[in-house]
């Protein structure tokens, strides 16, 4: 596991596969953290740990790996055990719970959640890798292809437990977007690919569509990304070091300036998208968190899901983060509240 990336703040407006511009992050209660701010870009509005070591219907509320809204004004919340759980959308606790299951009947590893304008549900998992689809009832429908090269290695290049993490669905509800979490083998450390499907409409079923090349901080993988509303994408990448803690920082792309990698058998800097920093979460108020483990900032943990609550135009995004405790007493199940307002784009 290459893991070995100190915890720093790195200021990105385009990334290369080669060279990274760093600067130290802002330390707490720094001008950053002011009143909220994160970033110029980003506020923490509150975090909540009320479903920290919590269970409903038998199972534990732990473990929680994606988020998305339903289309009757709740909120979904999927473990990595695939327990789909309901919550209130005004209290966020649990009001239901429906076990996911693969064709075999067997758990997956749920990673990515997406919500479909006619209420199918849309399931990435590590295992496979695949992207299912299932009624609101928990009933498997189907599956989307998957490229071969993003297949598990030896079939195809992909790490073990590496490989399809998140899942989102553009504003037109035409393009569904999921990133492996890691690179592939052969391709340079870091350099990850995001693969779409697309659509003609909505009643159309989704084909495979271009891939797009992005490229992690050192040491970073990508758990989590949602669309917004003007067709770009917000992207979490994220690790853990030991006695260090977590490091979480947030990023944007335009695939609209991507190209298609899908022919490339090994990505070149030249390929790789345009990212731009929103905010490194350790420079945000701590705002009374408290971490079972070492943390540069107790507000921080292994934050795995990310969903879009509401937008004012295209560029004002309430995003909701939460963490993934790993079912370990050492780590929160944790929400956390941003708003974030998008860069203006160049014309």
């Amino acid at each position: 596991m290459k893991r070995t990336l100190a915890a720093t703040a790195v200021l990105v407006s385009a990334v290369s596969l080669s060279t990274v511009t760093s600067s130290a992050a802002a330390p707490l209660g720094s001008e950053a953290s002011a009143a909220g701010r994160c970033s110029a870009a980003v506020s923490l509005t509150g975090f909540s740990d009320h479903l920290d070591e919590t269970t409903f219907g038998g199972q534990p509320v732990a473990g929680l790996s994606a988020l998305a809204p339903a289309l009757d004004g709740s909120l979904l919340a999927l473990s990595d055990r695939s327990e789909l759980f309901t919550l209130d959308a005004a209290t966020r606790t649990p009001t239901a719970v429906v076990a996911l299951r693969d064709e075999a009947g067997a758990e997956l590893d749920s990673e990515g959640l997406v919500v479909d304008r006619d209420g199918t549900l849309l399931v990435s998992s590590e295992v496979g890798p695949a992207v299912r689809r299932y009624s609101p009832d928990g009933r498997i429908l189907g599956s989307l292809p998957v490229p071969a090269a993003l297949q598990i290695a030896p079939a195809g290049r992909a790490q073990t437990n590496l490989s399809l993490e998140g899942l989102t669905l553009s504003a037109d509800g035409l393009t569904l977007y999921s990133n492996d979490e890691q690179e592939l083998l052969g391709d340079p450390d870091g350099a990850l690919r995001i693969q779409t499907w697309h659509r003609t409409d909505l009643a159309a079923p989704f084909e495979l569509g271009p891939q797009i090349a992005y490229q992690a901080d050192p040491g970073l993988g990508v758990p989590e990304l949602v669309a917004a509303p003007d067709g770009r994408i917000v992207l979490i990448e994220r690790e853990f070091i030991e006695q260090v803690g977590n490091t979480v920082r947030l990023y944007v792309i335009d695939p609209a300036a991507a190209t298609d990698v899908s022919a490339v058998e090994v990505l070149e800097e030249e390929s790789v998208v345009a990212k731009t920093l929103l905010a490194d979460l350790v420079t945000c108020p701590a705002q009374g968190a408290v971490a079972e483990q070492e943390q540069l900032n107790p507000l921080l943990d292994n934050i795995e899901g990310m969903t879009v609550l509401s937008a004012q135009g295209d560029r004002r995004l309430q995003l909701l983060l939460v963490s993934d405790d790993n079912e370990r007493p050492t780590q929160t199940t944790r929400f956390y509240d941003l708003d974030v307002t998008l860069p203006i784009e160049e014309s």
